[in-house]
């Protein structure tokens, strides 16, 4: 990628001071429209493609293929990356906040989540503007060289009050 052609960022930030790890949705109006997840793991954004968009009623799924992870300034992207470069045409950042790792409640070690990655199984709490609740990402296989997932709503348990 030329950063001269493209206003991506290229710059890291210091995330020392920030508590809970930050996702981002980006709406990417490419060669085809797709949204873009980005769950920040180890200091950068672990990143998949979902065709349809994230699901948004328990139990939807959707398709997320696996992409290049991106640099952590990535999140606040919003523009146009031009013809001719990877990823060309309008991206918008559709949702943004922060996000609990679920698969390991108990521990505090920041690894966790690159050790969901690796496994293939992710359960996070989203805490966003439009995306809230419990979500799964399962690794479902590969095709053409790409990590195929789904991402799942979680159906919601609602407590009673006596």
């Amino acid at each position: 990628m030329r950063f001269i052609k493209t206003p991506e960022p290229v710059e890291q930030i210091d995330r020392t001071s920030v508590k809970e790890p930050i996702f981002v949705i980006q709406k990417h109006y490419a060669r085809n429209l797709h949204y873009d997840l980005r769950l920040e793991i180890e200091g950068v954004l672990a990143s998949w493609a979902v065709p349809k968009g994230p699901p948004t009623e328990p139990r939807a799924r959707r398709l997320a293929v696996r992409t290049d992870d991106h640099l952590f300034e990535y999140a606040d992207f919003e523009g146009v990356i031009p013809e001719g470069e990877y990823g060309a045409g309008k991206v918008i950042i559709w949702d943004k906040g922060t996000y609990i790792n679920l698969r390991y409640r108990k521990k505090e070690d920041k690894t966790d989540m690159a050790k969901s990655l690796k496994e293939g199984k992710i359960e996070v709490r989203f805490k966003g503007k439009k995306i809230n609740g419990i979500y799964y990402l399962i690794r479902t296989g590969i095709q053409r060289e790409k990590e195929q997932w789904l991402l799942i709503k979680a159906e919601e348990k609602k407590e009673v009050f006596n």
